[in-house]
């Protein structure tokens, strides 16, 4: 909630103008407060009524001038004063008088005094204690009227309690539920309130462990209502830190629980009456029968009236909804556990409440980390690759270049033009350890154009879209031009690096069984574009910085949405590079929703739900069918073929492979891996730098370029990442000599902080 409103508007009531009023006035300036002056009581009442100041400071020297006390109360006569801080100014106390009691200031409504002083900075100093003091104070006060007001209105029964349990405030939901007036619990321990015998006899102990540990805990509780009557909630019972890091509070929710089995077994019981009585009734009007049937179930609200009100509408329609068939499989599982808790041991209740607390996050996948201090370079990459920001927007952009014209290009090479030294490099194209730094100098920073001319030609991409070569190198050349060549990480130089890698993975078998020829040829489009037009910062710099971009794509994968869109926004602007011109409607439709599935899977906040579902869905049931496989006559590859080529599994195949091909570095040969980690390096140095300078939140501070240990950040990225990710990709494709090249690079990156060396390389002996 919104505590404070901007920028703070302040009233100074001072009969003449001197150096004390004009002292204030830059001062708020300064403090970039809003500022109005009101020379007479009156005007003073009637601008404050106007424009409902926060702040008001009252000349209080001279009492002919101006009779301060009497201003004062009649400003804190008007209603909105209750949130005011007023100020008196008073003259300065001569060394010889004894200081004079604020007392009569503070009965007339001033908040606090100030000792006249034309000093600007004195003026600015008082003001901002105020603001950050009793100001926002009083702003979180203001805020409690509608937070109370809330609660009163709620439709749920609302409880707070104190540290022991001591009843501070019930709701009036919570009156009509329980049949107690508020005055009868205010002040009252729970212990004093009869309980119910329906509940299991340890559970008001495992609510309370619970609780004492800080933890939420939810669950079925019966409870009493003052006829004496039971009544079976669903309770939220939130633990609150205060003052010291301890519990000063305890705040219920509940609301009356629905057993959905017998309103399920109520309403076939209901149809089944209504069959009985009118056989020769409709079909569909048995179905209007049910939903009126359904909507008049009366068992579900707590509420005494029989006039139909919201809640018992919406819990109505929540019992229709849980007796639907399309109920979510995730919701059966709570389901079944919250049933397993209502008559199990204490221990099993507890650890049914951890699987429950984990089951409703959203980060299902996503591993949860120690405290920061455990590990900060995991815990920054984490925030900086995993996250999208604090979502704190400033007027700060981020400008991204135009996007390059079909004319503003060279002259397109074909690949029997291609010069020697560069025709040289390619002939390795297919080795793994094909060295892309080499090809980026030869070609002035554009290997993309020519090794993307290499692979697809290997690949047959032309002749599966039906469109010439000129058509493929041009476009080549305008997906290129739109890299910035200025990043030193995220270039064209990257991209045509994840395109050999896609390239490689595609021509292993495992992979080449599992995939069509319109995933091949979408993949190695994906790869081509899955960075174009980066700005070489993050996801999270540029929510933070408040970025066109951020806005367009709404804080979500925001530059994985924008390679996708600006590759096919170019490729379809211009017949002259539109490699789709001649594929027909529906064919391309699947290619480009399968190149859009391929670049949106390498942004890293889905990361372990794409390592995890292929780990699960393809590497454990492939591993199991194997061995089984092994201990019998046949062909060894049918079962497996038919579980990877099915398309779902076709679908996580893809995201797997241009993820691994993305992150590829620490699996490269040493001295490539080395210059890509300088690489990235420099290009989070310079986002942290820019952070700075801007006044944006920092968020990877480890890359200080002053201070970062880039062999940390390395073994951090492996141990948190790639490891996995590798080893399960490993099991399907079959690469040990990537893996190979991973634990010779884990070592040496683990050799340079043994030595405590923070560079890319050891130090020269001296």
């Amino acid at each position: 909630m919104r505590l404070n409103q901007e920028p703070i508007q302040v009233l100074l009531v001072f009969t003449k103008e001197d150096s004390q009023s004009d002292a204030f006035w830059w001062a708020c300036d300064r403090a970039g407060f809003k500022c109005n002056i009101a020379r007479t009581p009156e005007s003073a009442v009637q601008c404050f009524l106007d424009k409902q100041h926060e702040i008001i400071i009252i000349d209080a020297r001279r009492s002919h001038h101006l009779e301060a006390e009497a201003v004062c109360r009649s400003i804190r006569a008007t209603r909105p004063s209750e949130h005011t801080v007023i100020l008196a100014v008073v003259p300065q106390i001569p060394q010889d008088q004894e200081e004079p009691s604020v007392l009569p200031l503070l009965n007339a409504g001033f908040s606090r005094r100030f000792l006249e002083s034309s000093s600007v900075s004195a003026c600015y100093n008082e003001l901002i204690q105020m603001e950050r003091g009793e100001v926002r104070s009083r702003f979180k006060l203001r805020a409690c009227n509608s937070l109370f007001t809330a609660l009163e209105n709620c439709q749920e029964a609302v409880e707070i309690t104190s540290e022991d349990h001591v009843i501070q405030y019930v709701n009036p939901a919570f009156e009509r539920m329980m049949g107690y007036q508020q005055g009868e619990l205010i002040g009252k321990e729970l212990t004093e309130l009869p309980k119910s015998d329906k509940n299991r006899i340890d559970l008001l102990d495992t609510i309370n462990t619970c609780i004492k540990k800080g933890k939420e805990w939810q669950g079925i509780y019966y409870a009493r209502r003052k006829s004496g009557d039971n009544i079976q909630q669903h309770v939220k019972i939130t633990p609150v830190i205060g003052q010291g890091g301890k519990i000063r509070h305890i705040v219920s929710i509940n609301r009356p629980h629905i057993d959905n089995n017998k309103q399920v077994h109520k309403l076939n019981r209901d149809e089944k009456h209504s069959g009985d009585n009118s056989q020769s009734e409709s079909h569909s009007s048995r179905h209007k029968d049910r939903r009126k049937e359904s909507v008049d179930v009366r068992s579900i609200s707590s509420r005494s009236s029989d006039a139909p009100s919201l809640q018992n509408r919406r819990y109505s329609s929540m019992a229709r909804i849980h007796s639907m068939t399309i109920e979510a499989p995730i919701t059966k599982v709570i389901n079944i556990i919250n049933a397993a808790q209502e008559n199990s041991p204490v221990t099993v209740a507890e650890a049914l409440d951890r699987v429950l607390e984990i089951l409703r996050t959203t980060e299902l996948y996503s591993p949860q980390l120690a405290s920061k201090e455990d590990d900060p370079h995991t815990n920054d990459l984490v925030g900086g690759l995993m996250s999208d920001g604090l979502r704190r927007l400033s007027g700060n952009d981020y400008v991204f270049s135009k996007n390059i014209s079909q004319s503003q290009l060279g002259m397109p090479v074909t690949l029997s033009d291609i010069p020697p030294s560069i025709a040289k490099i390619l002939h390795d194209e297919d080795r793994w350890e094909f060295n892309i730094l080499e090809l980026e100098a030869a070609t002035h920073k554009r290997p993309l154009t020519y090794l993307g001319l290499k692979i697809f030609a290997r690949f047959g991409v032309c002749e599966f879209l039906s469109c010439t070569e000129a058509t493929l190198r041009s476009w080549l050349q305008v997906i290129e031009a739109n890299y910035h060549a200025s990043n030193s990480y995220h270039n064209s130089t990257h991209a045509a690096d994840v395109l050999h890698a896609t390239a490689y993975f595609l021509r292993k078998d495992r992979v080449k069984g599992s995939l069509d020829q319109l995933d091949v040829v979408a993949a190695l489009i994906a790869a081509a574009v899955h960075d174009v037009d980066h700005p070489g910062r993050t996801n999270s710099f540029l929510c933070n910085a408040g970025s066109e971009l951020a806005i367009l794509y709404n804080d979500t994968a925001v530059l994985e949405s924008h390679h996708a869109a600006l590759a096919f926004q170019l490729t379809l602007s211009d017949n002259k590079c539109n490699i789709f011109k001649n594929t027909e409607r529906t064919q391309f439709r699947t290619l480009r929703q399968a190149a859009i599935d391929m670049v949106l899977a390498t942004e890293m906040t889905r990361h372990f739900e794409h390592v995890n579902k292929f780990v699960n869905s393809i590497n454990k049931p492939m591993a199991a069918i194997e061995e089984s496989s092994s201990n019998s006559e046949g062909s060894d590859f049918e079962c497996p073929a038919s579980i990877r080529n099915s398309p779902e599994n076709r679908l996580l195949i893809k995201r797997m492979m241009i993820k691994c091909a993305d992150v590829a570095n620490p699996c490269r040969p040493l001295e490539l891996c080395i210059e890509w980690a300088g690489r990235i390096s420099e290009e989070y140095f310079a986002q942290t730098d820019e952070e700075k300078r801007q006044g944006l939140p920092v968020v990877m501070p480890i890359f200080d370029r002053n201070t970062c240990s880039v062999p940390k950040s390395q073994i951090s990225f492996i141990d948190y990442f790639i490891t996995d990710m590798f080893d399960a990709w490993d099991a399907f494709a079959n690469l040990p000599g990537l893996m190979e090249h991973l634990s010779e690079n884990y070592k040496y990156w683990r050799s340079l902080d043994e030595m405590k060396c923070k560079s890319l390389r050891p130090p020269t002996p001296s």
